[in-house]
């Protein structure tokens, strides 16, 4: 059989080995060497969907196969995958180059996940459209004019939640869902349009921190990344996305503005700030307005909510109804009751 994704590759794999093949891009490869001295390489392959990882031994036919390879390489992996205890296995593995139109389908991925990307991008967009503070939608609209390729295909982090190409938008586009019905809640205690421009802002650094190459499922480590991280990033963005929608003419218009254009920029600034609700998580400041705790929520609740999708999706059963513990998650987790069929 041909897997369509990664992520059906790890379902059909859970439970049982199976043979067939997976289009995907090697994206990494690493030599290492055992307690003993041998070498092995640590492979990662990726598609649209996601990631696999498994180590390939010395003694394995197939071992020089996969070393010749330079990433990033377009490769047909067949064999027989089983996930166990120690991860992704493979055996009788045997190579492939993709044809370009494989190559195309492992970059954009299945027609459902482009369609759901699709949604989740009009999503965002229908929200910055409902915005009535000018500055808040200017500087929104902005963002997504200037950035529209680079967001589109970030990832939303490295490993633990929507660590794919395209995952920044459908990360987005959640938080903004669960931070719309957070404000219909407390209609009268939230200013909406602030923390909707959070919710589409807080993580706009990752365009630089995640970023996928053009025509590639590589994303390459860089120094700003490293040095920086996405909230500061996010913030230097934020500002000159500012600086370049503040013309003399937009000062004049929105001068008699209240609350003042200023303050506007602290507060979204702020709310980007503070998003990880914790010092020791990596914000520089607690959230000190409501909306930026109705934002820290809303991005941990669908970071945690996608961590469950990829634990139920891939994590080895212990049980009927129970699975073993997948990073990033603290323990092992319980498949959920289905509602009541009256």
């Amino acid at each position: 059989m041909q897997f369509g994704s990664t992520t059906e590759l790890n379902a059909e794999a859970a439970n049982a080995a199976v043979q067939g093949t997976l289009l995907a891009q090697l994206t990494q490869k690493t030599t290492r060497t055992t307690k003993t001295g041998k070498p092995f390489l640590e492979i990662v392959l990726a598609d649209a969907a996601g990631t696999i990882s498994f180590k390939i031994w010395e003694t394995s036919p197939w071992y020089t196969d996969f070393d010749l390879l330079e990433v990033p390489a377009p490769v047909a992996v067949t064999g027989q995958w089983q996930l166990s205890q120690y991860g992704m296995e493979l055996g009788e593995a045997s190579l492939r180059p993709l044809t370009p139109e494989e190559e195309e389908q492992v970059l954009t991925g299945s027609p459902e996940l482009v369609a759901r990307q699709q949604k989740d991008w009009e999503t965002i967009c229908s929200y910055v459209a409902e915005m009535k503070d000018p500055r808040l939608a200017g500087v929104c609209s902005l963002f997504l004019q200037q950035q529209e390729k680079r967001f589109r295909r970030a990832a939303a982090a490295r490993n633990f939640h929507h660590a794919r190409r395209g995952g920044l938008v459908e990360h987005i586009a959640s938080v903004m869902r669960v931070a719309s019905a957070l404000c219909s809640v407390y209609p009268d205690r939230l200013n909406r349009d602030l923390v909707m421009a959070g919710a589409l802002l807080h993580d706009c650094g990752k365009i630089v921190e995640n970023d996928y190459e053009e025509h590639s499922l590589e994303m390459p480590y860089t120094e700003s990344g490293e040095l920086l991280s996405h909230i500061p990033m996010g913030i230097e963005i934020i500002n000159k996305l500012w600086r370049d929608m503040m013309t003399p003419e937009r000062r004049g218009e929105w001068k008699g503005l209240v609350p003042a254009s200023e303050q506007v920029r602290l507060h979204l600034l702020h709310l980007v700030a503070s998003h990880h609700g914790l010092l020791e998580y990596g914000s520089p400041v607690l959230p000190k307005v409501p909306e930026a705790l109705i934002l820290h929520h809303a991005d941990n609740v669908d970071a945690k909510m996608e961590m469950f999708r990829a634990a139920y999706e891939s994590a080895i059963p212990l049980s009927e109804r129970v699975l073993q513990r997948k990073s990033p998650m603290q323990s092992n987790v319980v498949l959920p009751l289905p509602e009541v069929q009256l």
